[in-house]
């Protein structure tokens, strides 16, 4: 297996003198499946298209766009797994000092908006190549969307990239119809029927059904407007029941055909079967590699899609809430693979996705009738709710005594509430005997229930019942092992009241978190919705906001209200809300006078 061409040097040695796509990136070249450009450039491979890819160009230089050549039929752009302006800073709007997907997690390799950059400098460099921009940060902005770091509305990330068509979901089957097209002659312009697909045009003439969106222009001056809009993109994310849908800028339409289908089994076992050299470029050996890899090189993606719906998870908006998996004997042959490695220690780090014990659809309903619009699956839970882990534990069986493999870990996300709805304990105690490292992280996220409706999670009652079964499991099979909490603050609707709550919660758990995440509001979330507007807008009720500086860190101080720097900001909310019986000497108080 050969990586794919980064320079001239490298088309030469394949005797190509013309590329057929060049894929901008703003990650490091590593050619392994947890990364969106090697998928995409390998399945493009597998179709007969020639593919090069530029990673990290420098663009202040515009020769850098160049260097490959005019592609013959489109510059693909990407900003990379991650979003660029999460990848830069904190919530806190600080630059951050490293950055795991490049070499030496050097900082600054990539510019901010990385996908507008790039867009505009290859518009720069050819001023008639067709440019299609993907991955996550385009797929999460390609309608008008609240951004964070301005504290302003946006438009379409489509308009402002220079981009002809944006390719939004995962867009394997998107990116292969559109190549097909390109290579029989379609103009770009011409390519507006794609499912899983974003173009601009200047007139609905060629549209035949569609939904109208409010206009740019009603929800910059109404976030009763954009709560509307945002919920109508939010209940568009099935390809079954999904429709057209139409934003109005004036003397522009942005166009979104509906979600493209999801990937049967066949397909998805052809994603991952594809030709990978697994590792990082050997550009990148004398910088150590490439941090990033060393989280997934011996992880093994199971699943797409999640129909947890959590409010502050954007996976929902970009993968959709169809489950889609991989066949057991696909899987099993990774994990032979992988086995084969020089660097093969015996560990398989994960089997799993967005969420690992989700392995079938919801329910057989969905096959038909597409997912329910106005319903849920898991929160709260469905009568049809198809419960079972009896697959994916025969695949974690498996794996686990194939020769070499000394542990299988499960360390993607574990749904404890559907966990928990299993009436057969085997699962679980397979789980915790076999795949936890001595700690098995949960995520509850908060303690108080009004809080937790926002962010569409199960009661804490159930995480108590959760986290009582499992110590108890643990103790049966003579093991010591942890269940570790992830929480939140700040998030919308959380009030200093909540957080002290919180704070309580973890008093009486015994279990100061060593770190805390702050809600960050990004594209494509309910909550950032909830942040930017101040309503819930599946209610369109006003929800307090915790969007000062000073009272995130209040709530973030009390869930670490131990620490010494914290103590004035935790002095502070307590008695904010008259809680001096936390004050003092008691067993109860979280701190001393």
């Amino acid at each position: 297996m050969k990586f794919l061409p980064i320079n001239k040097s490298d088309m030469k040695n394949r005797n190509w003198t013309q590329l057929d796509f060049v894929i901008v990136s703003g990650d490091a070249y590593v050619d392994h499946p947890s990364f969106g450009t090697a998928i995409i450039s390998r399945l493009l491979e597998r179709y007969g298209y020639k593919v090069g890819i530029i990673p990290q160009p420098d663009w202040n230089n515009l020769e850098e766009f160049k260097k490959m050549g005019k592609p013959k039929l489109a510059f693909l752009v990407t900003s990379g797994n991650i979003d660029s302006m999460v990848n830069h800073y904190t919530v806190f709007k600080k630059r951050r000092k490293k950055d795991m997907y490049s070499p030496e997690e050097k900082a600054g390799l990539r510019p901010d908006r990385a996908v507008i950059v790039y867009g505009n400098k290859i518009r720069e460099a050819y001023k008639d190549i067709p440019i299609i921009i993907g991955g996550i940060e385009s797929s999460l902005r390609r309608f008008a969307h609240y951004d964070y770091w301005s504290n302003s509305i946006r438009r379409s990330i489509l308009l402002d990239s220079a981009a002809d068509l944006l390719v939004y979901g995962m867009g394997e089957k998107s990116i292969i119809s559109i190549a097909e097209s390109l290579e029989s002659g379609i103009p770009i312009e011409e390519i507006t029927y794609i499912d899983g697909t974003v173009f601009r045009t200047k007139n609905l003439d060629r549209l035949y059904k569609y939904k109208i969106l409010p206009s740019y222009k009603e929800i910059t001056e109404s976030k009763e407007k954009y709560a509307e809009s945002f919920m109508m993109q939010y209940k568009n994310t099935d390809s079954i029941n999904g429709e057209i849908l139409v934003e109005d800028y004036g003397d522009v339409y942005v166009v979104a055909n509906k979600p493209s289908e999801p990937l049967d089994v066949i397909e998805l076992d052809d994603i991952y079967n594809l030709d990978y050299t697994r590792t990082y470029h050997p550009i990148y050996e004398k910088f150590g590699g490439i941090s990033a890899l060393k989280e997934v090189e011996f992880s093994i993606t199971a699943n797409r899609g999640c129909y947890g719906n959590c409010s502050f998870c954007a996976l929902t908006f970009h993968q959709g809430r169809v489950i889609q998996k991989r066949s057991k004997e696909s899987i099993i042959k990774e994990a032979r693979i992988l086995t084969k490695s020089r660097r093969f220690k015996g560990y398989i780090t994960d089997v799993g996705g967005p969420t690992a014990n989700f392995r079938e659809k919801a329910c057989e309903k969905q096959i038909k009738h597409g997912v329910c619009k106005n319903k849920e699956c898991i929160n709260p839970k469905c009568r049809n709710l198809n419960v079972t882990h009896k697959e994916y534990l025969e695949i974690l069986r498996e794996i686990r005594e194939l020769k070499d493999v000394k542990k299988v870990f499960v360390r993607s996300g574990i749904r404890y509430d559907y966990l928990m709805y299993d009436k057969n304990d085997e699962f679980f105690r397979e789980l915790c005997k076999y795949h936890v490292s001595g700690q098995l992280r949960t995520a509850p996220e908060h303690a108080s229930d009004r809080v937790l409706k926002l962010m569409n999670k199960p009661s804490i009652s159930l995480y108590k019942e959760f986290e009582e079964k499992f110590y108890k499991i643990n103790k049966e099979i003579n093991k010591e092992q942890y269940a570790v909490p992830y929480f939140i603050s700040s998030h919308p609707g959380s009030t200093v009241k909540d957080a002290i709550e919180l704070a309580e919660y973890i008093r009486d758990l015994g279990y100061i978190p060593e770190q805390v995440q702050d809600f960050y509001p990004t594209p494509g979330t309910l909550s950032t919705c909830m942040y930017y507007t101040g309503l819930d807008p599946r209610t369109m009720k006003k929800i307090h906001i915790p969007n000062s500086f000073h009272e995130k860190r209040l709530q973030r101080a009390l869930l670490q209200y131990n620490k010494p720097y914290n103590y004035k900001y935790v002095k502070e909310a307590l008695i904010s809300e008259g809680r001096y019986d936390l004050i003092g000497n008691s067993k109860k108080a979280l701190i001393k006078n």
